[in-house]
C-alpha cells in the first residue's frame, strides 16, 4: 500500500545522451506542475550511468532547457553515477534477506537454452538454475573465480502483482509471466531498473510520474519496493506522443524538430510552449487552451491525463516553421497579449542576436521601441518575426517582396512621381502627426484620382518591401517622418 499523507516529492530524471526532446519536456512539466500544485518537492535527476553516452553538453543542454522553460527544480541536480556503491548496498541486502540471489549462469549457458526454446517454438524464460544453489555452492563457485550476475526472485504461485495506476487503473502482472530478472550484471554494474528504484527509495519519491513506456517495468519495481520494505509510491503514466503518422517520436527519426532549443531558438516564448506541451495529452474538463502559470498549476490534475496518445503535427513542409499549428496559434496569442514591457526583453535579445539592436531603444528612444513591438506584434507568431518580417522596423537593410512591389507599385507608373511629390509634402509639415499627415493624403487621393487602397498599398509597400502590416495611419508615424519621406523617395521602380 501507499503511505498517505506523505509531502509530495516528485523528480525528473533524464539520461544525458542527447538533447531533451519535448517528450522529455512534458514530463517534466507535469512533474514540475504536480509539486507547485501541491506545495511538495521537484527533484532534478540525471541519470548518467551509461558513461559512454552520457556527455557534459548534454548535462548543460538540459539544465538551460528546463531554465528557459521556468521548470526550477527544489533538489539536484542529483548525479545517478554518484550513488553506484548504494545500489550495489541495496542488491547485498537482497541477497541477505534471500529476496535475491546470485547467479553463475554465463551468457554462452543463457544463449543456448534461449536458442533451444525458439527452435521448440517456445517461449524462454529463465530456469531459475542458480536460484537453488546452497550457499557452500555459492562460496566454490566464488572461490573458483566464476562472475555471477544478481537476480531477484520472483514470488512462486498463481499470484499476482496489482496496483493502480493513476492513469490507467488497475493493472495486474501474473508472477508466472516474470522471469528472475537480473538487478546486477556480471560486470559488477547494477542495472537502470535497480538504480532507479534505490534513488526513488532515497530520494522519498512519493508520485512517479513518466511516460507509458515506463509502464512495463513497474511490476518489476514493485517487487523491489516490496522485497526492500518500503511504502510504494503513486504511479502515474503519461500517454505517448506521436507524430502525424502516429509512431513515436523520436531524436533519431525526427531530428532537431522534436528537440525543445530546437524551439528556442526559432522563437517561440517559454510559457507559451510549456502552455502547448502540457496540452499533449492532458486536459480540464472544459477544454481551456491558455493558463497563466498560476491558472495551470491550480488546475493540474492527474485526472486530467488522456489515456489516448496525443500527437504532435510535426509540419515538414513548412520551412518557416516545422511545427504544430496549434503550438504556433498559442505562441501568437502570448506575443500579441503579454504587456508590451515583457515582450521588450526578448524582442530585444533576439535584436540583438540579429545585429539590429541600438542602444537608443534603451535610453531616449525606448518609448519608441515600446511602441514599435506593440504595433507590429498583431501578425507576429514568434519572436523571431521581429527580425525578419519586422526589419524595416529595425533598419534600413530590408529586403522587398517582389510579388508586392509587382502589383503595388510597378502596377501603376505613376507612383514613380506621386511617392516622391508625397513625400515633399509631408516633408514640409512642423508637426508630423495623423491630423497633420490624413488631409496631405487625402488631397493626393483627391488630386490623383487613386482609389484609396491603392495608395495606402503602394505607400505600405514603399515604406516596408511587404503588401501587409498593422494599422497604417500607426505605421506612418511610428516608422517616423524622416523614414517616410527617405523612402518614399527612394521607392523601387
Amino acid at each position: 500500500m501507499t503511505e498517505k499523507n506523505r509531502p509530495v516529492v516528485v523528480r525528473f530524471a533524464p539520461s544525458p545522451t542527447g538533447y531533451l526532446h519535448i517528450g522529455g519536456a512534458r514530463t517534466a512539466i507535469f512533474n514540475w506542475l504536480y509539486a507547485k500544485k501541491h506545495q511538495g518537492k521537484f527533484i532534478l535527476r540525471i541519470e548518467d550511468t551509461d558513461a559512454e553516452r552520457s556527455t557534459e553538453d548534454s548535462i548543460q543542454g538540459i539544465l538551460d532547457v528546463l531554465e528557459w522553460l521556468g521548470l526550477t527544480w527544489d533538489e539536484g541536480p542529483n548525479f545517478q553515477s554518484e550513488n553506484i556503491q548504494t545500489h550495489l548496498d541495496a542488491a547485498e541486502t537482497l541477497i541477505r534477506s534471500g529476496h535475491a540471489y546470485k547467479c553463475f549462469c554465463t551468457k554462452e549457458t543463457i544463449d543456448a537454452k534461449r536458442e533451444k526454446a525458439r527452435k521448440a517454438k517456445q517461449t524462454y524464460a529463465y530456469d531459475r538454475t542458480c536460484r537453488t544453489l546452497t550457499p557452500e555452492q555459492v562460496k566454490e563457485k566464488e572461490d573458483q573465480g566464476q562472475a555471477f550476475a544478481v537476480r531477484l526472485k520472483v514470488p512462486d504461485g498463481e499470484g499476482a502483482i496489482r496496483f493502480e495506476d493513476a492513469v490507467y487503473g488497475s493493472i495486474e502482472k501474473k508472477y508466472a509471466d516474470l522471469d528472475d530478472f537480473i538487478i546486477v550484471r556480471s560486470n559488477g554494474k547494477p542495472l537502470y531498473i535497480l538504480s532507479n528504484a534505490v534513488d526513488d527509495i532515497h530520494d522519498q519519491v512519493t508520485h512517479i510520474i513518466r511516460g507509458q513506456d515506463g509502464l512495463a517495468n513497474t511490476p518489476k519495481q514493485i517487487l523491489l519496493y516490496q522485497a526492500l520494505g518500503v511504502p510504494l509510491p503513486v504511479f502515474a503514466h503519461m500517454s505517448l506522443t506521436l507524430d502525424p503518422q502516429k509512431t513515436k517520436i523520436s531524436k533519431r527519426r525526427h531530428g532537431e524538430m522534436v528537440a525543445v532549443h530546437f524551439y528556442r531558438e526559432k522563437g517561440f516564448l517559454p510559457w507559451a510552449f510549456v502552455n502547448f506541451l502540457v496540452l499533449l495529452g492532458w486536459a480540464t474538463p472544459d477544454s481551456q487552451e491558455i493558463f497563466s502559470k498560476k491558472e495551470l498549476v491550480q488546475a493540474f490534475d492527474l485526472g486530467g491525463i488522456s489515456r489516448a496518445n496525443s500527437v504532435f503535427n510535426i509540419n515538414q513542409s513548412d520551412p518557416r516553421f516545422f511545427t504544430d499549428p496549434k503550438a504556433l496559434n498559442i505562441n501568437s496569442h502570448y506575443i500579441r497579449t503579454l504587456p508590451v514591457e515583457a515582450l521588450a526583453g526578448p524582442v530585444r535579445a533576439e535584436l540583438e542576436k540579429t545585429g539590429l539592436w541600438s542602444p537608443s531603444y534603451d535610453a531616449d528612444k525606448k518609448e519608441w521601441f515600446l511602441s514599435a513591438i506593440d504595433l507590429i506584434r498583431e501578425r507576429f507568431h514568434v519572436i523571431t518575426d521581429f527580425s525578419t518580417l519586422g526589419r524595416p522596423w529595425f533598419s534600413e537593410d530590408y529586403s522587398m517582396d517582389e510579388t508586392a512591389l509587382e502589383k503595388n507599385l510597378r502596377a501603376y507608373p505613376d507612383m514613380k512621381t506621386l511617392l516622391p511629390e508625397l513625400a515633399h509634402k509631408l516633408d514640409s509639415l512642423d508637426l508630423y502627426t495623423e491630423k497633420t499627415v490624413e488631409p496631405i493624403l487625402r488631397e493626393m487621393l483627391k488630386s490623383s484620382g487613386l482609389k484609396p487602397g491603392v495608395l495606402i498599398n503602394a505607400m505600405r509597400t514603399a515604406l516596408t518591401g511587404q503588401s501587409k502590416g498593422p494599422d497604417f495611419m500607426a505605421t506612418l508615424i511610428i516608422l517616423g517622418k524622416d523614414r517616410v519621406v527617405r523612402r518614399l523617395e527612394a521607392a523601387p521602380e
